[in-house]
């Protein structure tokens, strides 16, 4: 199995598979690459396709009327999006930009749809990745209105690093790929409030901040200043 087979096995959409079945599924997959910094659906578009990322980050995003940008969710390698619209074909509720170079295997509505007719565990299987989106949409919500600004960017760090955190000698490499903007409208707070937050971390030696990295020397801190 190849890295992108690999990774793929990963998603919701395939994870329920025996090989017969995702032999089958992948041959309607079509790779489609984006560069960084581009659109590849905006808010409001027909959505006629889901998307699982092979290599790199794309953020899901909404904007409020007054223009102001909300960064909903950063996603890499193995996880899935655009799967709202197949079981509810209406315009897309977000929009899907490129953090880095990425990869994507593309996967229509119209071949899914009746391939997934006749197995009901993978439609399960789908159903309950939307369900564990709910779950932290909710969550989401829940720490805007609980949790300081430091917890909420405690937590979020916490959360990038359990997806793209690399253990090395010196602590816990993130790569988040964010930029402070970016950062700050993922915790739904202002640049200068999560800035001076990542400042009071790094004094205090519970991580070192980086070019849109941090490095986590103790995640345990981190932990309890997220409850």
């Amino acid at each position: 199995m190849d890295d992108a087979e690999d990774v793929l096995s990963r998603a919701p959409l395939f994870e329920a598979l025996d090989e017969e079945g995702a032999k089958g599924l992948r041959s309607s997959i079509n790779e489609v690459r984006i560069n960084r910094g581009q659109t590849l659906f905006s808010e409001g578009d027909d959505g006629d396709r889901l998307y699982v990322i092979l290599d790199g980050k794309v953020k899901l995003t909404r904007t409020a009327p007054d223009g102001r940008e909300n960064l909903l969710s950063v996603l890499g390698p193995g996880e899935m999006f655009g799967e709202l619209s197949l079981f509810d074909p209406r315009p897309r509720t977000a929009s899907a930009v490129a953090v880095t170079d990425v990869r994507m295997a593309g996967l229509g509505h119209d071949d899914l749809r009746p391939w997934l007719a006749g197995r009901p565990e993978v439609a399960v299987h789908l159903l309950k990745a939307l369900a564990q989106r709910l779950r932290r949409t909710n969550d989401v919500m829940a720490d805007l209105v609980f949790t300081d600004v430091p917890g909420r960017v405690a937590k979020a760090l916490l959360d990038l690093a359990d997806r793209f955190g690399q253990q090395r000698e010196d602590g816990l490499h993130v790569h988040h790929d964010l930029t402070q903007e970016e950062l700050a409208q993922l915790v739904g707070a202002s640049r200068e409030t999560v800035n001076k937050a990542l400042a009071d971390f790094a004094s205090r030696n519970w991580l070192r901040i980086e070019a849109k990295a941090v490095v986590i020397h103790d995640a345990d801190r981190l932990r309890r200043r997220a409850r």
